[in-house]
């Protein structure tokens, strides 16, 4: 609706971006750099943000930069079943046969990552998206998983990515040996409040434009009423741009903001 108005070649807040694309905030670079590492080390990674931080995405965005000959990388966002469907969904991804047992497909699987370190000369990488919605002997199981010759060597890469519960969850006696196996853990939050700005202004430019349309009161407005997070930025600025041409402006300010709030909440 607003496109035309302002020159504009696409919608700038889309939820599909691609991730070449992505805003470089100060701690989306913290945890690619975070989880570079963590290839080099391997082991166990925990990823955790409020819903919209964009965790997932940066995720993504890594893994989406890994050499294919190198790294294998087998994504799972099933996470409310039991161990039995867990599991199926981790070999339906890893091509294997989903019609076995338990107990045969956890040695499927684990014949498969060690198939792909040994022959195939690549990193297995996990990556288990909702985490939070696990049950406590799934989790059991996925660190079981990890296991390989009496420890002395970690053949896969396992990513757990969930809200701020899991990490409480997982501080709990009863995953203490998960938890003293992970060796990357890293907090998401929303953007800090002097990125705000420039992240609104790089969504525009790749839109087509590098005018300044959203005016200091409303970049305040917007990081009030959204803590920073990316999704939640998105959409109220996505509204806040429609308030502007339906109030016949050129900018976009406070009350702007206020207008489109109040039709999204």
């Amino acid at each position: 609706m607003y496109c035309k108005h302002f020159g504009l070649t696409r919608h700038p807040f889309d939820k599909e971006i691609a991730v070449h694309e992505l805003f470089a905030s100060e701690q989306a670079s913290e945890l690619e750099n975070r989880l570079q590492y963590l290839l080099d080390l391997k082991g166990i990674a925990l990823v955790t943000g409020d819903v919209g931080s964009g965790k997932t995405t940066i995720c993504r965005k890594v893994v989406s930069n890994l050499h294919s000959g190198l790294y294998k990388v087998f994504y799972v966002s099933l996470t409310t079943g039991n161990v039995m469907d867990v599991y199926k969904s981790i070999a339906w991804e890893m091509g294997l046969s989903t019609e076995r047992s338990l107990s045969t497909l956890y040695k499927v699987i684990k014949d498969e990552i060690q198939r792909l370190c040994l022959e195939a000369k690549q990193q297995p990488i996990l990556i288990i998206d909702e985490a939070q919605y696990l049950r406590n002997e799934i989790l059991t199981n996925l660190r079981l998983l990890t296991n390989y010759e009496m420890d002395s060597k970690n053949r896969l890469c396992l990513i757990l990515i969930g809200q701020a519960e899991l990490r409480r969850r997982l501080t709990m006696g009863v995953h203490e040996p998960l938890w003293q196996r992970i060796v990357m853990n890293y907090h998401l939050s929303g953007l800090r409040q002097n990125e705000l700005l420039d992240y609104l202004e790089h969504h525009l430019k790749l839109a087509g434009t590098e005018r300044k349309i959203f005016e200091p009161s409303a970049v305040e407005a917007i990081f009030q009423a959204t803590n920073g997070l990316p999704r939640k930025v998105n959409l109220l600025a996505h509204y806040t741009l429609n308030a502007v041409i339906l109030g016949v402006g050129n900018s976009a300010n406070a009350d702007h903001v206020r207008q489109a709030h109040d039709e999204i909440s």
